[in-house]
Order: structure tokens, then C-alpha cells, then sequence
């Protein structure tokens, strides 16, 4: 049952980036909507998880706002996939033209400075669009991609990424330690962008997050101590068509892996609180729910 399973959400998916991309964007638009707010509907686990959530970002929030809120996070993250099965038909200009940038300058100058450079990343908005335009206007990424099943579902996200211009490591299970290799990129001045507001390992830092406990992924503080390659949280958003990406200050190196990762939580819920219908998290992530 589970084999057949995945061999349908495999194909599920095959058949997306067959057909979506040949639909009319209006079209595909309007059906992403209804399917988003069919999916609310529903209520799911996956949908409660969202609301519970994002209970933590607006606890002030009456049902009837967070009710509210929810649907428009499902809306945002059906946006994600419509636009996932789109963007490798996106022309470049398409790609850098929807994008507007906050503090642009702090990300510009700590690259110009040869160190590499480490870009953590929440579940927020279009990550992918967000690394396609970094390798056009002139920064290609370096990645992580958690290990998905069935395999071929996995290889379609890596070609799909490796499309977009980035180069994309499995978490488990590759020939190379991902670590090892994304260290030696920031050694040689790369950018390495991170997504890492859910901690896959059970074994992340513990942080405080929306004033609740949580946990988040070692790897971008414990990069940037082990390369000296500055470590700079962002935060993105939809603005009508538009993907806005704002950059955060750098991390402090003080206070080891721990205090770093709490300080890039800090900037994560910052940029969350301010757009939380575009946070993406569908799966547990606090410890006390």
C-alpha cells in the first residue's frame, strides 16, 4: 500500500509539471485558489497543525482572525506549488523582474568581502524563486534538500532545483558529508542558503520561538564558526505578484552555535510576525503542542 502510494504521489507530481506549466496563469491561478481553500475546508491534520501554529504568532488572534488567517496560509502555500511547477518556464527577466529586495546591501557587501556567505531561511513565501534570483543577479546557491520518498519524487525536486541554477545536496544518504562540501564552497567565497526553521534531526538546538520551546538546525551557526563565512537571516513575503526578500543583520559570532541559532530564530519571528499568511509550517514544530 505505502509503494503504491508513493508511486501516485509521484506521478501526481509528474503530471503537475507536465500540465501546469501549460495552462494559462489565470487559469491555473484560480484553480490553485479553490484547491487551496478546498484543502482548508477539509481541516486536516496538516491544516490544524497550520492553524496551531500560527495560534503561537497571533495569540491575541480571535477564532474568527485566526480561521481567517489559516485559509490565507493555505492560499500562500498552494502559490508556492503552483509556482514551483512554473518557475522553470519563468524567462530570467521574469525571475529578477518579481523580486524586490529589503537591505539588499548587507547580503551585497558580505559577499564582496570574499568570506562566503551563509543566508538562513524560514518556511516563508517562495524559497526556490528567492535562490533562483541570487544565481541571476550574480550569487549561485548551495543547498541542502531533505530526502524524500519515493526516490524518483527526490531526483524531480533536485532536477527542478538544479534547473533554477542551484546546486543541491541530499541531507542523508549521498556520497559526499553535505557539510564537508558547504564548507569548502564558503571557503571559496560561495553563498550557501539554508532553510532552517524545523529541525529534522530531533537533535536541533533548543531555542525560544514566539516565546515558545522549539528546536532549529545547528548547521548554519555551526558553518559559520567553523568557516568564518557571515551568517545573515532572511525573511521573505508576497507583495501582490511580487517576492520580497529582506535581510537581516548578521549574526553576532558570540556565544558559540547556541546563541547564534537563537538570534536567527529571533529574526525568523520577527519577519514571520510580520507576514505570518506566508509561513509555510504545516508540521509540529513547537515541543509543547
Amino acid at each position: 500500500m505505502a509503494a503504491a502510494r508513493q508511486r501516485a504521489v509521484d506521478l501526481a507530481f509528474a503530471l503537475a509539471w507536465t500540465l501546469v506549466r501549460r495552462l494559462p496563469e489565470r487559469t491555473v491561478t484560480w484553480l490553485f485558489t479553490k484547491a487551496a481553500d478546498r484543502t482548508y475546508a477539509r481541516n486536516s491534520r496538516g491544516v490544524r497543525r497550520l492553524r496551531g501554529n500560527l495560534a503561537a504568532v497571533r495569540p491575541e488572534a480571535t477564532d474568527a482572525e485566526l480561521d481567517a488567517l489559516t485559509r490565507a496560509g493555505m492560499r500562500s502555500y498552494l502559490r508556492y506549488w503552483q509556482e514551483a511547477f512554473r518557475l522553470p518556464e519563468w524567462s530570467d527577466e521574469q525571475i529578477v523582474g518579481r523580486v524586490r529586495t529589503v537591505n539588499e546591501k548587507l547580503l551585497r557587501d558580505a559577499y564582496a568581502a570574499g568570506q562566503g556567505v551563509i543566508c538562513a531561511l524560514p518556511h516563508l513565501a517562495n524559497y526556490d524563486h528567492a535562490g533562483a534570483w541570487a544565481g541571476l543577479t550574480g550569487m549561485p546557491v548551495s543547498t541542502v534538500a531533505e530526502r524524500l520518498q519515493p526516490e524518483s519524487l527526490f531526483d524531480r525536486f533536485i532536477e527542478y532545483r538544479k534547473k533554477l541554477g542551484m546546486e543541491v545536496l541530499p541531507l542523508t544518504g549521498g556520497d559526499e558529508d553535505p557539510t564537508a562540501v558547504l564548507a569548502d564552497r564558503l571557503r571559496a567565497g560561495g553563498f550557501v542558503c539554508l532553510v532552517a526553521d524545523r529541525d529534522l534531526s530531533e537533535r536541533g538546538v533548543p531555542v525560544t520561538f514566539f516565546g515558545r520551546p522549539s528546536r532549529m538546525p545547528a548547521g548554519p551557526a555551526a558553518l559559520s564558526l567553523k568557516t568564518g563565512a557571515p551568517l545573515i537571516p532572511a525573511t521573505l513575503h508576497y507583495d501582490g505578484p511580487e517576492l520580497v526578500i529582506t535581510f537581516h543583520d548578521a549574526i553576532e559570532p558570540d556565544g558559540g552555535t547556541a546563541a547564534m541559532t537563537q538570534r536567527c530564530a529571533d529574526a525568523f519571528a520577527a519577519g514571520i510576525a510580520e507576514h505570518p499568511g506566508d509561513w509555510h509550517m504545516l508540521q509540529r514544530i513547537f515541543l509543547d503542542q
